[in-house]
């Protein structure tokens, strides 16, 4: 089928390559592929099926800065929420003053979790909350409820943890204030992974999805994919340690254009790594 396509729809089957070789399941790549008309140019098709691409993909707009109101970045182990939480934070701040922000952890599992919070919220100057169950979550966002802004911090467990079923029910069955829940994501992470955690996570009313070490990955395919297929919101994208700077809010060109960048890098990567040999028996 594959040949057959390549055949009569060479331009659909061509596109269709490069697109997953940005890191695009099969399925994205080929559904966008297929609105390309044959019979035009290579580079012309190329940059109408980066702009379906564009389109395909939402953002929130700067959302949790601009709305305010009580926001918990929820996901797995070692995405990066703590320092995630410290730059919306610090960005916040900058915006409305320190006195307007606090900070709640709900992660009580993992050692030094709540003192890591505890030493952002020293340094910009807003109050930290730990919350070791329902009760206490539901007292602190009453005691801080003057704040304009409320960022939750919970647990970093894996998927399948049985400890974060009950974690997603204390979110979720908390009535006194409506928490919008913030899926935090790896962008280093596999498709498998990425796709895993999604539907772990998606028993919340998820507002959107947070993209993280952007820096360190070597395609962004994968996170396009998981997003588009999920029909989830890119809210923001990190791209390092530092705090505030290694933020910037979620642009769906910005994405696309980086997509295209890291494929091209691996490209060029890739042939400057064949061996001679390889380049001699081509040329002849």
């Amino acid at each position: 089928m594959k040949q057959e396509i390549e055949r009569e729809e060479p331009i659909r089957a061509m596109l269709t390559k490069r697109l997953m070789g940005m890191g695009l399941s099969e399925r994205i790549a080929d559904q966008i592929a297929c609105f390309i008309p044959e019979g035009g140019e290579d580079d012309d098709s190329w940059e109408q099926c980066l702009q379906l691409l564009e389109g395909q993909l939402n953002t929130t707009a700067d959302d949790i800065l601009t709305r305010g109101g009580a926001v918990a970045l929820v996901g797995p182990t070692g995405v990066g929420k703590t320092t995630t939480i410290a730059k919306l934070a610090a960005r916040y701040a900058q915006r409305h003053g320190a006195d307007k922000v606090a900070l709640i952890t709900t992660d009580t599992f993992r050692i030094g979790a709540s003192e890591q919070l505890q030493t952002y919220g020293r340094i910009l100057g807003c109050p930290v909350k730990i919350a070791n169950n329902a009760k206490e979550l539901a007292d602190a966002l009453l005691t801080l409820r003057d704040k304009s802004l409320i960022l939750i911090d919970t647990a970093g467990m894996g998927q399948r943890d049985k400890r974060l079923n009950d974690q997603l029910a204390t979110l979720l069955h908390n009535n006194r204030l409506r928490i919008r829940p913030y899926l935090v994501l790896s962008a280093t992470s596999q498709t498998q992974v990425l796709n895993d955690a999604v539907k772990q996570f998606k028993t919340l009313p998820l507002s959107g999805c947070i993209f993280t070490k952007l820096d360190e990955c070597l395609s962004l395919g994968e996170s396009i994919s998981v997003a588009i297929e999920h029909g989830m919101a890119v809210s923001y994208l990190t791209n390092g340690q530092q705090v505030p700077e290694d933020i910037k809010v979620a642009d769906a060109h910005f994405l696309v254009n980086e997509a295209e960048r890291l494929y091209d890098k691996s490209i060029c990567s890739n042939m400057t790594e064949m061996p001679k040999s390889y380049w001699h028996t081509s040329i002849n």
